[in-house]
């Protein structure tokens, strides 16, 4: 555990932002401390919402993904980038058509939002994580955003953790879009403010009662500083103490994983 210049009092916290992959799980696999860490949150009756780039997935299936791990959290304490990319254009352009490369979590977002799917001549190409991703859905986005489209990604992370290594996320997916086009992508997900806004206001809390966890100094940590929460870095995941020297921002403190989160409450009550 390694403390930054001042530590946090978790106990007079009342909401809890927190990512998922690297913070909560690798793939399918559920890490140290997380149990712990969710029990602690229940039993304090902390405000809290996982809050992923991830768009893949709807905040029903990863519910689901939860409880194939043990894990009990409801829907509504679920917020993705696809959420948050959908919102973002039904109050930019109600109504607006999309093509979109991405799985359901994106695609059920933006049809709840109101947008239909246009492979013709779309009001914009929207790029999130997804199997669907090939040489020739590439193709097409680069042609209509060259025929017009504007360009919007999910989220601005270039690889996330998997159970063996890493895999390439959406900024690295809609990159040859812009190389191929010369126009830049529009991105949603954090460390976007409007997502750390949407946030906020779910968790009924101010930026000073509240704190950022994460694994990934460039989306989570700097998306909690810029808003005004506290910030927690984990090193369950993306980010070392090597990539941390590598910053000019620093989070308010650095611990090994979540389940440390318990312990620290704990200690500073009995103080």
């Amino acid at each position: 555990m390694l403390a930054a210049s001042y530590k946090i009092d978790f106990n007079e916290k009342k909401g809890f932002i927190c990512d998922m992959d690297g913070v909560i799980y690798h793939g399918n696999r559920i890490l140290p401390g997380v149990a712990e860490f969710i029990q602690w949150l229940h039993e304090e009756e902390k405000e809290y919402l996982f809050l992923t780039n991830n768009s893949g997935y709807t905040p029903r299936e990863l519910n689901q993904k939860l409880a194939r791990m043990g894990l009990d959290v409801p829907e509504e304490h679920f917020y993705t980038s696809a959420l948050a990319t959908a919102a973002f254009l039904k109050e930019q352009a109600p109504g607006c058509s999309v093509f979109a490369i991405g799985e359901a979590g994106l695609l059920n977002a933006l049809y709840d939002a109101g947008l239909t799917m246009n492979d013709v001549n779309p009001d914009y190409v929207v790029v999130g994580e997804g199997r669907t991703y090939s040489l020739d859905t590439l193709t097409k986005a680069t042609n209509l955003v060259m025929g017009g489209a504007k360009l919007i990604g999910a989220n601005s992370d270039v690889s996330g953790p998997i159970e063996n290594g890493i895999a390439p996320a959406c900024r690295a997916l809609i990159a040859p879009i812009e190389m191929a086009t010369g126009k830049q992508a529009y991105f949603c997900g954090k460390p976007n403010p409007l997502m750390m806004r949407t946030g906020l206001r779910m968790l009924h809390c101010h930026s000073a009662e509240a704190v950022m966890v994460g694994d990934r100094m460039d989306t989570d940590v700097i998306s909690g500083l810029e808003s005004g929460m506290s910030t927690v870095l984990v090193l369950s995941g993306v980010s070392t103490r090597e990539t941390l020297q590598t910053y000019a921002y620093r989070p308010s403190i650095v611990l090994d994983g979540v389940g440390d989160i318990p312990a620290l409450a704990k200690a500073t009550k009995e103080k």
